[in-house]
Order: C-alpha cells, then structure tokens, then sequence
C-alpha cells in the first residue's frame, strides 16, 4: 500500500514536541522542588500543557515519562505516576467539553485536580511510606490530630489537600501562561492533527458514542483493550512478583545455610557438654555468643541462629540469640521436635547434613538451614541451626505488589489510552463516517440533489488513514458518485422517454379526435381540467391516501387517453350532426369498453407503467355515474375510480362549454349549473365541489383557448 502524507499531517509533529516541552518543564520544575525542599510537587505543569495542545495521548504520554525521568532523583515518583495521569484525563474532558472558555471553569478544574492530588496522594504514600511523604505534613497533622490511627491519617490527608491547593494553583497558572504563548487557533489544529479524516465537533462525536447499536464497535474495542490492558498489567505484575519473591527466597536461603555453616565454623565441637551444662559459666560461652551475633547482623533475613545437640525425643539447646519477638532459650534447655522435623530425624541423629527445610510452626513460617558441629574427632555432636522467617519475605512481596500495582496502574492507563486512541481516529470514528454518509445516501431515496449533497458529504469526510478502512471510504466514495451519475443518467434516460411516451399519448389522442369534426383542443382542456380538480382536492385535504404526487402526476398525463376507444367508432356515428338513435348510442357507448381493451392491451406489453392503469380507468369508466346509473357497468359511489370520477366533470365541463355539429356552446353560469344539479347524481360531489372552488383556473383555461364566456 502506498502512503501519503496528508497536508493537516506536518501539525501532527507539534503534538510530539508538546510532549517533549511538557516533559522538560515537568522535570525541571520538579527538581527544582526537590533541592531546595519546597514541600511542593509541581510536576504536572507540563502535563497540563500537553494535553491541552495536543489532546489526551500526548498529556498521558507526558506524565508517564515524566515521572519515569523524576524517579532518578527521588526515588518513589515513579508510583504517583496514576495521579498525573488521571489530572491528565481529567484535563482533557474539560478541553473536551470546552469548559475553559469560561473564567469559573478554571476555578472548578484548580479544585477538582487539587481535591484528586491530595486524596490520592496521601493514600499512595501511606501504602509506600506508611506516612506522609513530607515532614511538615506530619507536623501540622499531629498537632490536629494524635500521630497515630484513623485521625492521624484524615488528618494528613486535609493537609496534604491543602498543600495541593496551593501546588495545582500555581500548576495551573504556570500552564495558562504557557498556552497564552500559542494561538487558540493554532491549538485547535495541532489537536485536530490525531484525526485521520474531517475531525468532527464535539456534538458529532457524542451523536457518534450515543448511538444505538447493538454490540457497538467502540464497545468492543473498548472491553478488548481493557481487557488486554489489564491482562497485561497483572501478568507482568505476577510475573515481577514471583521472580522478586523466588529471588529473594533464594538469596535469604544461601544467607541461612551461609549463617549455619559460619556458626558451625566458630563453635568448639570438643566442649559442647561444658557450654550445655554451664552456660555463660564455661569458658569462652559469651566470645562465642558474640561472634554469633555478628554472624546474624552480616547475613540480611537471617531471624533465628542457634546451636542444637539432637536427641532423640528431643534438642537441647547450646546457644540461642535474642530476637524482637522471643527470648533466647537458656542452655540446657530442652525442647521437643517439631512436627515438620520429624521426618528429618534419622538424618539428624546420624550426624548428616540436610537439606534446608521449610516448616509453619510455632515459631511462625521459617526456612531452616542446619549445618553440623563436629568435634576434633571429626563425629558431629551438634546442629548450627539458621532461620530465615518467610512471613517476611511475604509481607516483602505484598509491598512490592502495592509498588508494582501503582506503578503499572500508570502504565495501564497509558496503554488504554493508545489503544482507543487509535482504535477512535483510525477505525471506528471514520467507518461511523462512512455509515452515515451511506445510510443517508440510502435514505435520499433516488432523489438526485439528495444524491448530490451526499456524495460532496462523503468527499468533505476526508478519510486518509492509509489502511484497508482509507481503501474502502474511496471505494464507497468512488461507488456513490458513479451510482449518483447513474441515476442522473437513467432519470435523463426517463425523462426523454416520459416525453417521447407523452407526445406518443397526444398523437395518439390526437388521431382519435382528428376523426371528430368538432372537439377542438378537447383533449389539452380535459387535461387541465384535471390538473385544477386533483390540486383542488389535495388542498382540501380530500382523497389524500390516493392523491400522492406520483398519482396525480399519472392521472394528468393519461387524461388525453381518455377517448382512446372512439377510434373503434364509424366516422357515420362519431361525427353524425343529429340526435343519434339508440342504436347508434349504443354503437358510442362502447367507446369506453374498447378503450378499456386498448389500454389493457397496452399494458400487458409495457410492464409497470402506473400511468396507463390510470388511462384505462378513466377510458373505461368516465361515463359511470355517482348513483350506479352510468355505462358501461353501472358503477357507484367510491366504486367508480377517483381517476374515471374526475374525468367525468372535466370531460361534461368540456362537453357543455364547446360547441358541436348538433349543439351550440353553452354558456359558463349555465354549464356550472349543471354540473352543480349533477353533483351527488352524476358526479363526485366532492369533485364538484373543488372544481367550482378553482373557477378563476377555470376561466383561465377556457381563455387560453379562445372560448367566450358570459
């Protein structure tokens, strides 16, 4: 695949120096802090900066690496990492939210990450340092509360609250100073250089998370990276543990066997029944007992040394050292074996060494290493003995855990981030995109400025990720507008063969009415005549189920069909100047029965034209009657369709107001008389009704013809 660099992308490059600016202040002012012992933090300055110039990825970014960097000069920074972070998120929903174009707005942030500092920070250092990290917190602590229990701790945290009242103050004056220095506008365009496409408004992008979908991608996406995230966390977690906890417990085990076999190395095998039975008495019991004693302070972990001559329902003890927690036996004494010994006996007895052994006693869970005391003889008369507590080395591990969770909790955050980062700008904000671009495509509904707006819509997103989701946006991008060309095409296609089928109705009506001496312009007024009754109808709200703009449009256009059957009609009747008799009335009435036929025909051969369905109507049923006494089937009421019921009035409107071979025209008050006697009879009463109401349209048409009207 080819890459591209987009033109928006050189201000993609200001958001990593926003990074590397972010990260110098926080580091310099923090060190500043440091020497000179201010019991302030000011390590979050840059971080402000960072996220508010270059969105919540680089103000993340900032405040990992810069308390990764503070960390090499004091020591526990690295473990507040979570705290900038969160002031980093917590920045960057009111930049979100655009919160900072108000005064007030900057008062509630100072207190909101000045409130989150100071809780979360005396929480994290009471789990690291068992106490405030600063002494002067302690100070003011005490003398509000006792230096001790649940009030000590309220206590230092009010303080500590305090002190970061006045840090995030000034924090966030420093930060506003700083984005002073940069135009709004430009600030604006670095943090939009993370979009991939068009970057959307803050209210786009709530449309966007607030969609109602099942099973929504940045769902997914979002539990998948949680998920990851802390899979990956805890793994390295156990991890770091396990092999801190088997390192520690290897080392403490080498110091014990060490503790042992020194201990061993110092003793006089030859006078062990003199130490036994005098004690401190015999000569050289305390120069020995001392060396022991630094034996045990050389060796870190070791807890207990001791030298024991094994019996066999039991140990006397030889020497045994003071501890914190237990007295050190008196020489001579005896004690029974433990349980977790006794499988050790045999060996013991024998005078040969063992294994370290691990046991859970009445001494507490130790780790014992045995090493023995042999006389000038070379015969082993007793066991240096060395335990390491392992309740230590638990409570050990515990803290590195806290450690390890605070420091990945940073770390955590930092990789969630990143991934719905990306997972936002390069996968679900551009195919939301193109979804919305294609459903309103779809729902334009053919209608071709529909089509057009939305292929400029589609072609202003502007997706450039350089991936398969850039591939398919210019493929929809590319299938929209040639399908938009498409219908441009067909709709010019129809629209020439709507006009070729249209001057092929008014040949064809026109060859039928060419054949009648007398009906002059008949059919271009019956058409009008139509037009003015249909609108007149959807104006009053009558017959609107029918009256769709895609009706009317058929009912107009086949109106000059209506007469079609007359062509089956003998000049001899059709254009006879007498009263025709009623055989020659019944030869006309079949007129509408043969147009009927025609169209019917017509149909049958052009598939889907809506238009002839309503032709055949109207040629069909023009004639019927409101009260069923009309030709050619006697039809009813509603029975008769709309289309034939408005043709009626227009084509004995039309029929009163000419002339012909055996009538005069009749005059207009008289004509509308007429129609006015037949509404409820003859016609639609409704159809009467609208037509009466559009009398100036009327007048208009009759004019447009050069009929004379009274």
């Amino acid at each position: 695949m080819k890459f591209h660099l987009h033109k928006n992308d050189h201000y993609s490059v200001y958001r990593w120096v926003a990074v590397a600016v972010g990260l110098v202040i926080n580091v310099l002012f923090s060190y500043l802090a440091y020497r000179t012992g201010v019991p302030l933090y000011l390590d979050t300055v840059g971080t402000i900066f960072a996220t508010v110039i270059g969105g919540v990825f680089p103000g993340v970014l900032t405040a990992v690496l810069s308390n990764a960097t503070c960390s090499m000069f004091s020591d526990n920074t690295l473990y507040f990492s979570f705290i900038s972070v969160l002031i980093a998120l917590i920045t960057s929903r009111y930049v979100r939210k655009g919160r900072f174009n108000k005064k007030r707005s900057y008062v509630d942030f100072w207190l909101c990450i000045s409130i989150v500092s100071g809780l979360l920070g005396i929480t994290f250092q009471w789990l690291l340092l068992n106490g405030p990290q600063f002494e002067a917190v302690s100070e003011v602590a005490g003398l509000l509360f006792s230096r001790s229990g649940t009030g000590f701790f309220i206590g230092a945290a009010l303080v500590n609250t305090g002190l970061n009242l006045v840090d995030k103050f000034l924090t966030s004056f420093v930060a506003l100073v700083l984005l002073l220095i940069i135009p709004k506008e430009k600030r604006a365009a670095i943090r939009n250089s993370s979009w991939r496409q068009k970057p959307l408004t803050a209210d786009e992008i709530r449309e966007a998370n607030k969609k109602k979908v099942s099973h929504s991608l940045m769902n997914k996406m979002s539990i998948l990276i949680s998920f990851l995230a802390l899979i990956l966390a805890g793994f390295m977690a156990w991890i770091g543990i396990r092999v801190y906890s088997e390192n520690v417990k290897a080392e403490y085990t080498v110091n014990a066997m060490h503790a042992a076999e020194f201990a061993a190395s110092v003793i006089d095998g030859d006078r062990i029944e003199e130490y036994i039975a005098l004690g401190r008495e015999a000569e050289g019991y305390e120069e020995t007992e001392d060396m022991l004693y630094r034996i045990r302070k050389t060796l870190p972990g070791v807890q207990f040394l001791y030298v024991l001559k094994i019996e066999k329902n039991g140990c006397i003890f030889v020497f045994d050292l003071d501890t914190e927690e237990f007295e050190a036996a008196i020489p001579g004494e005896f004690i029974e074996i433990e349980e977790g010994f006794k499988q050790y006996m045999p060996q013991l007895l024998a005078g040969e060494e063992i294994d370290p052994i691990e046991t859970d006693d009445s001494f507490g869970w130790l780790l014992t290493a045995y090493y023995p005391v042999k006389n000038s003889k070379g015969k082993t008369v007793c066991y240096a003995g060395a335990d390491v507590s392992m309740q230590y080395l638990s409570d050990y591990a515990k803290d590195f855990l806290i450690k390890a969770m605070l420091l990945f909790s940073g770390i955590f955050v930092l990789v969630l981030v990143l991934g719905l980062t990306l997972s936002g700008y390069y996968l679900f904000y551009p195919i939301s995109s193109i979804t919305d671009c294609v459903k309103g495509f779809v729902k334009s509904g053919g209608e071709q400025k529909a089509l057009d707006e939305n292929v400029k819509k589609i072609r202003a997103v502007d997706i450039h990720t350089d991936d398969e989701i850039e591939e398919l946006y210019s493929s929809v991008s590319r299938m929209e507008a040639d399908m938009a060309e498409h219908v441009r095409d067909i709709r010019h296609y129809m629209d020439a063969t709507a006009k070729m089928q249209n001057g092929l109705i008014v040949t064809m009506a026109d060859m039928v009415e060419n054949r009648d001496s007398d009906t002059g312009a008949h059919i271009q007024k019956t058409a009008a005549y139509v037009r003015i009754i249909l609108e007149g109808l959807k104006k009053k709200g009558y017959y609107l189920e029918k009256l769709t703009p895609k009706y009317m449009a058929d009912c107009e256009m086949s109106a000059p069909l209506h007469d079609i059957g007359k062509i089956n009609i003998s000049d001899a009747v059709l254009n006879k100047p007498g009263k025709l008799t009623d055989e020659e009335y019944e030869i006309m009435k079949t007129h509408t029965t043969a147009g009927r036929k025609i169209l019917e025909n017509a149909i049958a051969t052009v598939e889907g034209e809506n238009y002839l369905k309503e032709a055949r109507n109207m040629a069909g049923y023009h004639h019927e009657r409101w009260d069923g006494k009309g030709y050619p089937e006697g039809l009813h009421g509603a029975v008769i369709p709309l289309s034939a019921r408005i043709m009626a009035v227009a084509d004995v409107f039309d029929a009163l107001t000419s002339p012909r071979v055996y009538k005069p025209a009749f005059p207009l008050e008289k004509a509308l008389a007429i129609l006015t006697e037949g509404a409820g009879a003859q016609f639609d009463p409704k159809v009467v009704e609208v037509f009466m109401d559009s009398l100036p349209e009327v007048k208009r048409v009759l004019k447009k013809y050069n009929q004379e009207i009274s």
